[in-house]
């Protein structure tokens, strides 16, 4: 090869991020040893030898602005520059870049308030916070019962508001509303405080919620779910951000059962991809690499790293405008999913997420208007001991669901 392209970014190899931000840095390496292998990046005739310049970032936002100054201003400047992982960190990064004129795949960063300051460099690879809990409202809307009192409950971060935000714009949509979906109860703040669930148990009681969905931190969601669950208040849907990740049920253990969630990426949805592998063979390549519980993040920074060089070689250089130019025009598929960019803001408008269950310490997914097939919802456990005497706990959606029900 004729010459070196270097990749740069920041992860979290210690601090709260750190299992992300490892299973990210393991799927880039295999990233550039996929590229290496077969050529390295074209760039205008010439053949490059792709290197990869990650620095720890601790999960600390000091150190990752230091670090996105580094790579973008001076002698040290890379030639593609991805985001750190959380929105937090990525908060951080994109002002540093932005004013350097450098692109930033921005593939761990969900808050929509990213693209709300009239930035030109950042391209979104994952699905905004405000998609996230859409597809909560597709699956109310398509359940046979009838009178859905949904109850909302956010913590007060920018993510998490922005999710809440979208859940209930959707809720106020036309079909849902025709379909009896109505918000019923909303909470805003820390609710994995004992104090808060206190207020929120008899809260949902009196208002006869029978459809929930939680917005917060990993260990917010957790503690609301296990606490809803051991107060047997027979919520038949319930559903948070952190049920789309494969750890929930390890914490929860069998009251995970039946809880539904959002998903950036999943191994076994069905994407023939215009570029790279197959979700499904990059995660058995990452089992063969070390990473037996292979994730969204190994998937969202593979995808940024795959999109940027493919980006390089359709622009035909390495000048960052040129190669934001490139990513506003394309239209493609990765293992990750659909991608297109909001020209001006650079947000992310292709890709869905995926909505998922738990079902025998495993997630499938059920959501109808995904890559997978048509799915089914299974009532979680409390509501599954209650209707034991059924035949059938399994509820149909797609098609057979799709009859007009009268407004209530």
């Amino acid at each position: 090869m004729e010459g070196r392209l270097s990749l740069g970014l920041s992860l979290s190899l210690g601090g709260p991020y750190a299992a992300m931000g490892r299973q990210a840095e393991a799927a880039l390496r295999l990233f550039v040893a996929d590229v290496n292998a077969a050529g390295g990046v074209r760039v205008g005739g010439r053949a490059l030898e792709l290197a990869l310049r990650c620095h720890d970032d601790q999960s600390d936002a000091r150190r990752c602005a230091a670090i996105y100054r580094e790579l973008c201003v001076g002698p040290n400047r890379v030639d593609l520059l991805l985001g750190p992982y959380s929105s937090r960190l990525a908060r951080a990064a994109a002002p540093i870049a932005e004013a350097a004129a450098m692109v930033m795949l921005n593939h761990g960063g969900a808050d929509d308030g990213l693209y709300a300051h009239g930035r030109r460099m950042l391209v979104g690879v994952l699905s905004p916070a405000s998609d996230y809990l859409v597809g909560f409202t597709r699956l109310l809307t398509e359940l046979k019962f009838w009178r859905k009192r949904l109850a909302i409950v956010a913590a007060p971060t920018p993510f998490a508001r922005a999710a809440a935000d979208g859940l209930e714009r959707t809720c106020l949509e036309r079909r849902p509303r025709r379909r009896g979906v109505r918000v019923r109860l909303k909470y805003a703040g820390d609710f994995a405080r004992a104090e808060a669930i206190a207020r929120l148990l008899p809260a949902l009681r009196r208002n006869r919620v029978n459809a929930l969905a939680a917005a917060g931190s990993f260990a917010q969601d957790v503690s609301l779910i296990r606490a809803v669950v051991a107060a047997n208040l027979n919520i038949p849907v319930l559903g948070c951000v952190a049920a789309g990740v494969r750890g929930f049920a390890d914490a929860l253990g069998e009251a995970a059962e039946g809880i539904v969630g959002p998903s950036q990426w999943e191994e076994q949805a069905r994407i023939a991809p215009e570029l790279g592998p197959t979700p499904a063979e990059f995660a058995r390549r990452m089992r063969a690499a070390g990473y037996p519980d292979c994730d969204y993040p190994a998937a969202q920074a593979y995808a940024a790293a795959l999109l940027g060089c493919a980006a390089i070689r359709e622009s035909g250089s390495l000048e960052q405008g040129r190669l934001r130019a490139a990513l506003g025009a394309m239209r493609t598929s990765t293992l990750y999913g659909d991608f297109a960019i909001d020209a001006v803001s650079g947000r992310q408008i292709a890709h869905r997420l995926l909505l998922v269950q738990w079902h025998q310490g495993r997630k499938v997914i059920i959501e109808p208007e995904s890559h997978s097939e048509l799915g089914t919802i299974e009532f979680p456990s409390g509501w599954r001991l209650i209707l034991a005497s059924m035949h059938s706990l399994k509820l149909k959606l797609g098609a057979a669901a799709r009859g007009d029900e009268p407004d209530e």
